[in-house]
């Protein structure tokens, strides 16, 4: 094939198999957590209405990648925000252009392939049931990746949109609260557009495992759960940089508080999980990585099944 191959949001979203970005999103932060990986700290210009990120990486076997993703607030929903852009995917070897992928499409399945991979990794093998807080698209993502047989609740400030979300899964109920879904919960997956902290330490259980992916414009995660927790993210940067790279709640912490990188679980060089009373926290930034990963899986969908337009760039 010569030329760039465009894919539309739909046929982007068609051509992000779920397993095939899961095995590739865990390649990807395996190879982060090894040094392997190449990816500058993201960097973002701001406009008065929200900001411009640029995040470029090349995984070895997955390819080379650029993503272009704008956040600003969404006018139609007040106190939410979009996240709307392009991914371009080039040709490791001589640097050719080879696709223009959706970035909504494709930033919701890894970050949510990337949370999913730490909660199997990190809590109890068989939760009892799941907490998911947020109605968004990152929440519908991430329910869309769930055991359709473990229970799950859902919160979040409308009551609309958190019975719509749960019922895109199977074994899901809507929840009167961010803190009714969390208490008793074995796994919670914060995925909100927070810019304060929405869920407390007070209620988690003991072992609780907790996957936070928002929080772009503030922390998602009160300080008490960070001060408790053991801590992991996708790469150094999430607590050596300083926001956007870097996450809010990981700013700033006390000496001899680590963070782990996930990847280096998932490699089994780290154990993670340290007991079975104990807390974990997966804070993610999002990486350049986890977009190389899941355009590479979109790619070769989308060429084996014959998708997507083929332009002259």
């Amino acid at each position: 094939m010569t030329g760039v191959l465009v894919l539309d949001r739909a046929r982007t979203r068609a051509s992000l198999d779920p397993h095939r970005v899961m095995d590739a999103v865990a390649q990807a932060l395996i190879a982060v957590s090894r040094g392997e990986a190449s990816a500058p700290p993201r960097v973002a210009a701001r406009a008065p209405g929200g900001l411009l990120g640029v995040m470029p990486g090349y995984v070895p076997g997955l390819g080379l990648a650029a993503k272009l993703v704008s956040v600003f607030a969404d006018p139609a929903q007040a106190g939410r925000s979009s996240h709307r852009g392009i991914v371009a995917l080039f040709d490791p070897e001589d640097g050719r252009p080879l696709a223009l992928l959706d970035a909504e499409s494709l930033t919701e399945i890894r970050t949510a392939a990337a949370a999913t991979h730490s909660a199997l990794a990190l809590a109890a093998p068989r939760p009892n049931r799941i907490a998911v807080v947020g109605t968004g698209a990152q929440a519908r993502a991430q329910l869309a990746l769930l055991d359709p047989t473990t229970p799950v609740a859902v919160a979040g400030r409308d009551p609309r949109r958190v019975r719509d979300a749960a019922g895109l899964h199977p074994a899901a109920e809507p929840a009167p609260s961010a803190e009714e879904a969390v208490r008793g919960a074995d796994v919670v997956f914060c995925c909100t557009g927070a810019v304060r902290p929405v869920i407390r330490r007070d209620w988690l259980a003991p072992g609780a495992h907790v996957s936070s992916v928002g929080g772009s414009h503030g922390p998602e995660v009160d300080a008490d759960t960070v001060r408790d927790a053991v801590l992991f993210a996708e790469w150094p940067g999430a607590a050596a940089a300083a926001p956007p790279a870097g996450a809010h709640e990981l700013q700033d912490l006390p000496e001899g508080k680590a963070v782990t990188l996930l990847g280096s679980v998932l490699a089994g060089s780290n154990p993670g999980r340290r007991d079975e009373t104990g807390l974990t926290l997966f804070k993610s930034t999002g990486h350049a990585a986890l977009d190389v990963a899941a355009a590479h899986v979109a790619h070769a969908v989308a060429v084996r099944e014959g998708w997507g337009t083929t332009v002259d760039l």
